[in-house]
């Protein structure tokens, strides 16, 4: 059976990659790693840039803890997904009040999601990573005050870019999306399944 280790803690990560078959299993930081370093940003980095090194950094990341643990060979996979307004950033939030702060600068905008994958065929080989990014706009209804507090009070929030999951309760507020919407999740699939083709796998 073919395989993949995907590196990411996500589980709606692990569900797309179900989802369109692909057998996996984690390849989690070591203890000693600081994984969320990864992805602080850069002076001055754009935010196409800034998705997409820092997929190749957790790819590197990974392709390293591979070898360390002389795991049996098999591609590896790693993704990333920020949410931008206006070119700023929307990362993860830090706590309760960051994620509301977030919420109310969507609400009634239009904003883009970025999601970037990459594929290496085995940690073994050299690193020749393979890239793509997804780019899809989130259009947010108008929210009230009231309904932010209860979204972020339900725990939906933390550990999400931008402070909000699409296949959550905030499914209630997309007014509409234009682009991929397993990439707003975190994955885009479309490419996803191009990356493994190119290596040879049958989706």
């Amino acid at each position: 059976m073919n395989l993949v280790y995907l590196a990411s803690q996500s589980p709606r990560r692990r569900q797309l990659l179900t989802q369109i078959g692909v057998h996996h299993e984690l390849l989690l930081p070591d203890p000693h790693e600081d994984a969320e370093a990864l992805e602080a940003p850069l002076p001055a980095e754009g935010p196409e840039d800034y998705v997409q090194r820092v997929t190749l950094a957790k790819m590197q990341a990974a392709r390293e803890r591979a070898l360390r643990r002389a795991l049996v060979p098999a591609p590896i996979l790693c993704a990333d997904t920020t949410v931008v307004l206006d070119d700023a950033l929307l990362g993860k939030p830090c706590d309760d009040a960051d994620a509301a702060r977030m919420l109310a600068q969507l609400s009634g905008r239009t904003h883009r999601v970025l999601s970037a994958v990459a594929v290496v065929e085995a940690a073994h080989n050299a690193f020749e990573p393979r890239l793509a990014l997804s780019v899809s706009s989130v259009r947010m209804r108008a929210l009230e005050a009231d309904e932010i507090l209860r979204y972020v009070a339900s725990g939906e929030s933390q550990g999400k870019a931008g402070a909000y999951a699409i296949q959550s309760q905030a499914a209630a507020w997309i007014e509409s999306i234009e682009g991929s919407y397993s990439g707003i999740m975190g994955l885009p699939l479309f490419e996803t399944a191009q990356l493994l083709r190119h290596i040879g796998w049958q989706l």
